[in-house]
């Protein structure tokens, strides 16, 4: 086959790994597919061990490529993107230094997209860094992937670490109302097509995290559903890290993507997934959906007008829970409210008011609106203290506790 008619081009990130990637491109040798329909891409994120002689060895055995890039810090995303840009297929699959495939691997994926326009999720077996299972790496050295799986087959400890979410939708992602928060790059595919029309990963992610679920994030705004493959599986091989670190990194990483996409969905993951509650997420969202349904038609412009007469004149104004009208007597006002389509309305930022834009004591009062009840005994705490951090005074028109 030429190799410009190639299906599937498998690109993986490594950095200081050629032991286990060794192991990686190993799996890909035992793949269903012919050898022929698929390349594989290492992309390097500046290793100075043996990455480069890894990668040769197996030039006999698959349709390999390298790409080298500057050890300039964590820069996954870029050595991802260099990798698709080195690709030839119309499918791309993203898959870790350290994820070991199946023999169907890539079947399953060439499967999933001939079946519909989407983003692929894969699932990944061992994939707990909270609580990995310390001994599959040395199970691993003695069978094959799916013999590993086979040997713990019922281990709650083996699922991956997404296993409780995938079945309480079902394993239907689109009953989820944060699906892309799924996207992990440990094993994902993409439409080449898809991928370039929405920029690749943001390069903007120069510390680890986040940056997957933001191209999740973009292929749906795209129009590109999210799936869970069960079938198109790899099984992580243990390795270190730095939990403390890696949340003080996503932190960062996470207020970038609120910068770039300012809604209350990516909002409460800047907020949460510092504070290690990135499972309650989902939930914590559609109970917002839910008091954002029912106050669609709460008009707070009264309130709002009633606000203004016992505020000094020449304050600088933030209201929370704006709604979709102003009483136009109202100062000049920074407008926060959660729902799009009255936020649009009001001209308004698209925010519940828990990590906003604005610059510390930026304003003078920051007034919250009865639009914000329903949610204060969940969130009240979070919300007052980025009002103290942005204003000098707090101002409700509703009576709180």
């Amino acid at each position: 086959m030429r190799a410009d008619r190639r299906r599937v081009s498998v690109i993986i990130p490594t950095y200081n790994r050629s032991e286990i990637l060794r192991e990686t491109l190993h799996q890909l040798t035992r793949q269903s597919i012919p050898v022929d329909d698929f390349e594989v891409i290492v992309a390097d994120d500046g290793s100075t061990d043996q990455t480069k002689a890894v990668v040769d060895s197996f030039a006999g055995r698959l349709h390999m490529k390298y790409h080298w890039q500057e050890d300039l810090g964590f820069r996954a995303g870029h050595a991802r993107n260099a990798g698709a840009r080195l690709a030839v297929g119309n499918l791309l699959v993203f898959l870790d230094t350290g994820a070991m495939a199946g023999p169907d691997f890539l079947r399953d994926h060439l499967a999933e997209h001939d079946a519909g326009r989407k983003g692929v999720i894969g699932y990944a077996y061992g994939y707990n860094p909270d609580d990995p299972l310390d001994e599959i790496g040395a199970v691993m050295a003695q069978m094959p992937p799916e013999q590993v799986v086979a040997h713990y087959a019922g281990r709650s400890g083996f699922l991956d670490i997404r296993h409780g979410w995938y079945e309480k939708c079902g394993f239907d992602l689109s009953r989820l109302t944060i699906p892309w928060m799924m996207a992990f790059s440990i094993n994902m595919s993409v439409r080449a097509r898809d991928f370039h029309e929405v920029g690749g990963f943001d390069e903007g992610f120069d510390r680890w995290g986040a940056e997957d679920m933001h191209l999740g994030y973009k292929l749906l705004k795209h129009g590109v559903p999210l799936a869970l493959s069960r079938t198109a599986w790899v099984v992580e091989f243990p390795h270190e890290r730095d939990r403390e670190s890696g949340m003080q990194e996503v932190s960062i990483n996470l207020r970038y993507f609120l910068r770039m996409h300012p809604e209350p969905a990516v909002e409460l993951l800047a907020l949460l997934i510092p504070r290690i509650l990135f499972w309650t997420c989902d939930d914590e969202f559609r109970a917002i959906l839910d008091w954002e349904a029912s106050v669609r038609d709460l008009d707070v412009s009264p309130e709002l007008a009633r606000a203004a007469a016992e505020i000094a004149p020449s304050d600088r104004i933030a209201v929370i829970g704006a709604g979709g009208s102003v009483p136009t007597g109202l100062p000049q006002a920074e407008l926060f409210d959660f729902d799009a389509e009255l936020a649009a309305r009001s001209g308004a930022h698209h925010l519940m008011g828990l990590l906003t834009p604005l610059g510390s004591q930026s304003v003078d009062t920051v007034v919250f609106t009865s639009r914000m009840a329903g949610l204060w005994p969940r969130w009240g705490e979070d919300l007052l203290a980025e009002a103290q951090r942005v204003g000098r005074k707090v101002h409700f028109t509703f009576a709180h506790s």
